[in-house]
């Protein structure tokens, strides 16, 4: 065999080689935005690098993988369903106790699903695994918590909290998180309403 023929067998080795490593990390690039969405964007962005970015998501699916994330049981579902319709009624009266009651569900929630609620970098990136495209809402709502906390949040703020909480609180339980335009069919259970109703009077006979 001559040189130039063994030159160009190695040259065709090294040509297939790049094209299937590149593939590979091509499909996993696929993988990772599929599955974390929003949040492979944000990361991106704040690490200024796909490779990074990608590293450190792999990092997070490794992670979730050792905890021990299970769903909640029908009844357990349930019973979380009510105590929410319980916070959601008391939004009219005390918004800003409604909305504190709703972030300590919601964490509740978490650690009977088997997620480590200490440390709240960690939680954010333990979620993003399994829950990334409702993630921004907890982010937004924990962010008007924090504001809440300092009694500087109008009531609007309270409610778009409760609306962010419960996209979440629905992911966690394993249901359509339905934010937005909302549900017609999740009327009157749907947004928190600022106002209560006002009684309708029967016209004069």
């Amino acid at each position: 065999m001559s040189t130039g023929t063994i030159v160009a067998i190695v040259v065709a080795v090294i040509v297939v080689a790049a094209l299937v490593v590149a593939l590979m990390a091509m499909m996993r690039r696929r993988r990772l935005q599929q599955r974390f969405g929003p949040e492979y964007d944000r990361l991106v962005g704040e690490r200024d690098s796909k490779r990074k970015a990608e590293a450190e998501l792999s990092e997070r699916q490794r992670r979730v993988q050792g905890l021990d994330i299970r769903p909640l049981t029908p009844s357990a579902r349930a019973g979380y369903a009510d105590r929410w319709a319980g916070i959601q009624e008391r939004f009219v009266d005390t918004p800003a106790d409604a909305v504190a009651a709703s972030q300590v569900l919601v964490v509740a929630v978490m650690s009977e699903r088997g997620y480590p609620a200490e440390h709240r970098d960690q939680v954010l990136a333990d979620l993003s695994v399994e829950h990334a495209q409702t993630l921004d809402h907890y982010r937004a709502a924990e962010e008007i918590s924090a504001t809440a906390a300092t009694g500087n949040a109008s009531t609007e703020d309270l409610r778009q909290a409760m609306i962010h909480y419960r996209a979440l609180f629905r992911d966690l339980l394993g249901e359509p998180a339905d934010v937005g335009q909302g549900d017609p069919a999740d009327a009157g259970q749907g947004e928190p309403r600022m106002q209560p109703a006002e009684p309708q009077t029967q016209p004069a006979e």
